[in-house]
């Protein structure tokens, strides 16, 4: 695992203390692991969206497509 090193303000650092220790973090770093997991995962699925939304416009489904995508999965879990 690779080390980094930040500094904060007096005000920064009281407040990720708080933070802390409020919601049960066992360290300071799991604590900013845990923002930066976070971080990355909007920005995954920012990066979804955009893509979805650059594609182009959406086609109509039929109407039972929910109902057949339910019955491959009833399929799937019955063969295995």
């Amino acid at each position: 695992m690779a080390t980094m090193n930040i500094s904060l303000t007096d005000d920064l650092k009281a407040f990720v203390d708080q933070q802390v220790a409020e919601h049960a973090y066992a360290s300071t770093s799991e604590y900013l692991r845990d923002l930066i997991r976070k971080q990355r995962d909007i920005e995954k699925l920012r990066g979804l969206l955009l893509e979805g939304f650059n594609s182009g416009p959406a086609e109509p489904m039929e109407p039972d497509f929910f109902d057949q995508m339910r019955q491959r999965a009833r399929d799937r879990a019955a063969s295995k």
